[in-house]
Parts: C-alpha cells; sequence; structure tokens
C-alpha cells in the first residue's frame, strides 16, 4: 500500500496544522476575549449556560450533515443531495419514532438517509451522472415524497396531521445535579472568565440528550477510520487518486459506494436529530436548509472532523443567538468581529495580500461603526445572520483550503489501465 499511501500524502501542502498546544491557547484567547465582551457590552446571553447548551443542540444536526458530506467527498463525490437525506432522516425519526419507539426512530432516520445516500451513489458512481445534478435531484424528491408520506402516515393521529407527527417520546438525558447547581451559582457572579468557564461546565452537565453524546462521538469515530485504519487510507484514496488506488488492487467502486452510504446514514441521523431532540416532533421544513450550512462547515473545516466541528458551532452559535436575544444580543457580538475583521487585515497585510487586507479592515470599520452607531440589530437581519457568518467565514478561509485532488471528477473501473 505505499504507493497509495503516497499518492495520499503527495498533495499541494495545506496550511500547516495546528498543534494541541496551540489550539489550547486559542481556546484560551477567545475565552478571555468572550469574557471581556460581555462585560464591556452588557450582554451577559453571549456565553450562558442556556445559550451554549442551545448551541450544541442547534450544531449538532449541521456538524452531522457535515460529516456525511466529508466521508463522500473524501472517496471523491460530491454529496449536495445532504439536505434531502436530512429530510428523509426526520421523517424516519418521526415516523418509527412515534409508532415504535424513539431509539428504533433513530435508527430509522440513518437507514432513510442511507436509502438516499444509496440512490445518490447507484446514480453517480454506477451511472455516471453529474453530481451535482443527482444531489439536487434527491432534494426536490426527497421533499416530494416525505411531504406525500407524512400525510399518509400522520393524519388522523392525536396532534398529528399532514405537516407534522404527534409529539415523539424524549430520548433519555442526564442533569449531574451536584455540579450544575454549584456551577450555577458561580455563572450568576458574572466574575471576568471564572463565570464563563462555569457556565461552558455547567452547559455540559445539565439535560444533555445520550444521543447528543454519541453524536459527538461520532467526530471521533470519523477522524479514527478515516486517518488511522488501512480502511480510511484506501477510501481516502479513491478521492485523491482512484487510478493510482485502483492499480494496487482497491476496489475503487466499493469504497465510493461505502462511503455515500455512510454519508447518507450521517446526514439521515442529523435529521432525526432534529426531530428527535431538538424539538420532539417531524415538521416539513424543519432541516432549514441544513444540509447546505453543513457542506459549508465542512469546507471551512478543509474536509476535516475537527475543523469541521468548530465550523458547525460557528454557524450553531450564530443561529442560537438570534433565536434567544434577537438584535440587541447580536450587536454585542459585532465589536468582537470588528477587532477580529482588523485583526486579520494586519496579519494579511504582513503577509503580502495587497487586496484581502485592505478589504477585510475595511469590512472590519464598517462594522465596528455599525456597533457604536446603533444600539441593536434589526430584526428583518438578525434572521440572516447565520448565512452571512457562512458566506463570510468561507470568503476568509477560502485561501487555506484544499479539497481532495479528485473530488467530483468522473470515474471508471479499469481506467488504471
Amino acid at each position: 500500500m505505499s504507493v497509495v499511501t503516497d499518492a495520499v500524502a503527495a498533495v499541494p501542502a495545506a496550511a500547516k496544522k495546528l498543534s494541541y498546544g496551540w489550539i489550547m491557547i486559542w481556546l484560551a484567547v477567545g475565552l478571555v476575549l468572550f469574557s471581556a465582551l460581555r462585560i464591556v457590552t452588557g450582554a451577559d446571553d453571549l456565553d450562558s449556560s442556556g445559550t451554549l447548551r442551545a448551541t450544541l443542540v442547534a450544531a449538532i444536526p449541521i456538524g452531522l450533515a457535515g460529516l456525511g458530506g466529508l466521508w463522500a467527498e473524501r472517496a471523491g463525490i460530491v454529496n449536495i443531495g445532504l439536505e434531502g437525506m436530512m429530510i428523509l432522516g426526520t421523517f424516519g425519526a418521526g415516523f418509527f419514532g412515534y409508532f415504535v419507539d424513539p431509539w428504533v426512530g433513530v435508527l430509522g432516520a440513518i437507514a432513510l438517509g442511507a436509502i438516499g445516500g444509496l440512490i445518490h451513489a447507484v446514480a453517480t458512481v454506477t451511472f455516471g451522472v453529474d453530481h451535482i445534478v443527482s444531489g439536487v435531484a434527491i432534494n426536490i424528491i426527497s421533499l416530494g415524497a416525505v411531504q406525500y408520506l407524512a400525510a399518509l402516515a400522520f393524519t388522523g393521529e392525536p396532534g398529528g396531521g399532514q405537516t407534522q407527527s404527534p409529539t415523539i417520546k424524549s430520548l433519555p438525558s442526564f442533569t449531574l445535579g451536584f455540579l450544575s447547581d454549584p456551577l450555577s451559582d458561580l455563572e450568576q457572579k458574572h466574575w471576568f472568565v471564572v463565570s464563563d468557564l462555569a457556565a461552558i461546565a455547567r452547559a455540559l452537565v445539565t439535560n444533555l440528550s445520550v444521543l447528543t453524546i454519541l453524536c459527538l462521538l461520532l467526530f471521533v469515530l470519523t477522524w479514527w477510520s478515516l486517518w488511522r485504519t488501512s480502511f480510511g487510507l484506501r477510501l481516502r484514496s479513491c478521492g485523491e487518486s482512484p487510478a493510482a488506488a485502483e492499480s494496487l488492487g482497491v476496489n475503487v467502486i466499493r469504497y465510493k459506494f461505502t462511503a455515500v452510504v455512510i454519508s447518507g446514514g450521517f446526514a439521515g441521523l442529523a435529521g432525526g436529530f432534529l426531530a428527535l431532540v431538538a424539538s420532539s416532533t417531524f415538521r416539513d421544513g424543519q432541516t432549514g436548509g441544513r444540509g447546505y450550512i453543513g457542506l459549508a462547515a465542512m469546507i471551512f473545516g478543509n474536509w476535516r472532523p475537527g475543523g469541521l466541528l468548530a465550523g458547525a458551532g460557528l454557524f450553531g452559535y450564530t443561529d442560537t443567538l438570534r433565536l434567544r436575544g434577537g438584535g440587541e444580543t447580536i450587536h454585542g457580538l459585532l465589536l468582537l468581529v470588528a477587532v477580529g475583521l482588523i485583526l486579520m487585515a494586519i496579519w494579511q497585510l504582513r503577509k503580502g495580500r495587497r487586496v484581502a487586507g485592505p478589504v477585510t479592515g475595511a469590512i472590519g470599520v464598517v462594522i465596528g461603526l455599525w456597533y457604536f452607531f446603533s444600539d441593536s440589530i434589526p430584526e428583518d437581519l438578525t434572521g440572516m445572520t447565520p448565512y452571512v457568518t457562512t458566506l463570510l467565514v468561507l470568503a476568509l478561509a477560502s485561501q487555506r483550503l484544499r479539497m481532495p485532488a479528485a473530488d467530483g471528477k468522473p470515474y471508471r473501473k479499469g481506467s488504471a489501465g
């Protein structure tokens, strides 16, 4: 497998990976900045335990959808059908969760999402359909199919109807009261940094769903599977150089099929999480474009689980601020964004980027002026926050990204010869 290893390793170098020490330093800096921002702006809800717990619930579906995209694209298949597979997952969770059991609903969500992934694999790998066309078709077909099936399944049920299921029984959750209560007292004191640390810890020990823990473990499992096993090496080689992988006996078609079906299962689980944990019911339009945001989080994370989780957390956080605090809380965040953009502009100028630096600095100055000359953000604009964040982050991170070399490219068995 040495040639496969070379095929995966001998790619254009991306930005240098951060060591764990630097990651901890940057996390500490971020904590200090948020604590200072909370004190300066008076927006205590910026990093309260309630906000952080809601952020986790909002980020998990985005992150799972992004994991689905990561599995597929690491094998060379663009999966823009994640949104449709999430929609299938919401129905699977709603149907099996209500009529059978919530845990069976989790399995049903994964199964229906995997079926969507299988259809995408057949279309793209077997028949050579353009990946984008196949993904868009799955999104459209899934939406119509789920609307039809939901009307058949839930009409006439108590609390159900054509567009929603009855309430689903809750999955188990836990609270460590001996930690939660003291941490709550410490959080309410609003001390610099200390109360912020208490809020983070309390969010992780209060009313946390078991499914949330399992979903977080899937990020670790994905990292281990793709970067620490021979299976993962072969799969990634299919996304970097399928011809080289095939020349060494790797069954490229099988690995692509496997990756896309797993991708659909992750997306289905993301939809199931929305139905079972985030709302305890299936509803039409429940995904709200999170499949596409998951793709953006995957790109932000440079096709790696750790960066993907950070991106999902960022998008989930902005969505949570919009729902919990509205314009006033997000207004306080403008100051941090302005300072961050100005510092980034200085860094870009030091790197010799004569266009990106001034543009980034100008955006930072505009946002800073917006903060100082306003008291709140109009409600019409707060709804755009997660999507504006998506575009802004991708624009600023685009220079360090490197997608798998063969991602989206057509492949035919025997091309290595």
